[in-house]
C-alpha cells in the first residue's frame, strides 16, 4: 500500500502534536515534516473555527502546493461549511469526531478527488446551494458552471454536428451572435477551439 504524504496544521502545539501522533499510527498515511507542505498530497488544518486566520492558512497551503485539505474544525456549522466550500476545502470534520481512524479516512477520501462532510450539514449544503442557483445565478442566466444557459445550449448543438448558420437558425439568433458567443467561451476558459470546448463540457457533464 502507498502511503498518502500528509502535511498537519494546527493552530496550538498540542492538538498538533495529537493529530500527528494519531496519524502516525495509521498505515494508510504518512506525516510530513519540516514544513514542506509541497510534499504532501493532502493537508490538514485544525482550528476552532474556519475565521480569517484559518482561512489565510488554507490560502497559504494551497499557493504552497497542497490544494487538498481537510479541515478540522471545533466550531462548525452551516456558514463554516460555506466558506470552507468557498475557499475549496475537500473535507470538514468536527473535532469531537476527529479519530484517527475518521480522519484517515477523509484524507483517503480527498487523495481521490473525493469529499467529507458531517452528514448533519449535507441537507443544509444542498439548500443553499439551491438557494443560491434559484435567487442569484438563474436570474442572471448563470450556472455554477460559470456558463450561461445560452451557452451550454451553443455547446450542446455543435457536439450534435451543427455549423454556425444552423445553430443560428436553431437558437433564433444571427450568425454573429453564435460566433461571438463561441469565441467568449473558448477564451474565457482558455480552450483551443470548438472541439476543444465540446470535450470541456462533456467532461463537465454539461452535455
Amino acid at each position: 500500500m502507498e502511503k498518502i504524504p500528509v502535511f498537519v496544521y494546527a493552530h496550538d502545539a498540542v492538538t498538533e502534536t495529537g493529530i500527528v501522533g494519531g496519524l502516525r499510527g495509521r498505515p494508510e498515511v504518512q506525516v510530513v515534516e519540516g514544513g514542506n507542505v509541497d510534499e504532501a498530497v493532502v493537508g490538514v488544518v485544525a482550528a476552532e473555527d474556519l475565521d480569517e486566520e484559518t482561512l489565510r492558512v488554507v490560502r497559504a497551503m494551497q499557493r504552497n502546493g497542497c490544494p487538498r485539505l481537510v479541515l478540522v474544525l471545533t466550531a462548525l456549522d452551516e456558514s463554516g461549511v460555506l466558506a470552507a466550500v468557498e475557499a475549496g476545502a475537500s473535507g470538514l470534520l468536527r473535532r469531537r469526531d476527529a479519530t484517527p481512524e475518521s480522519l484517515t479516512a477523509a484524507i483517503q477520501r480527498a487523495a481521490r478527488g473525493d469529499g467529507t462532510l458531517p452528514p448533519d450539514l449535507l441537507g443544509r449544503l444542498l439548500s443553499a446551494v439551491g438557494q443560491l442557483q434559484r435567487q442569484v445565478l438563474t436570474p442572471r442566466g448563470l450556472t455554477f458552471t460559470g456558463l450561461t444557459t445560452r451557452e451550454v445550449e451553443v455547446l450542446r448543438l455543435v457536439a450534435d454536428g451543427l455549423d454556425t448558420a444552423e445553430i443560428a437558425g436553431e437558437l433564433a439568433y444571427s450568425e454573429r451572435t453564435i460566433k461571438n458567443v463561441i469565441h467568449d467561451i473558448t477564451m474565457r476558459l482558455n480552450l483551443r477551439n470548438r472541439t476543444h470546448a465540446v470535450a470541456y463540457a462533456l467532461r463537465q457533464g454539461l452535455i
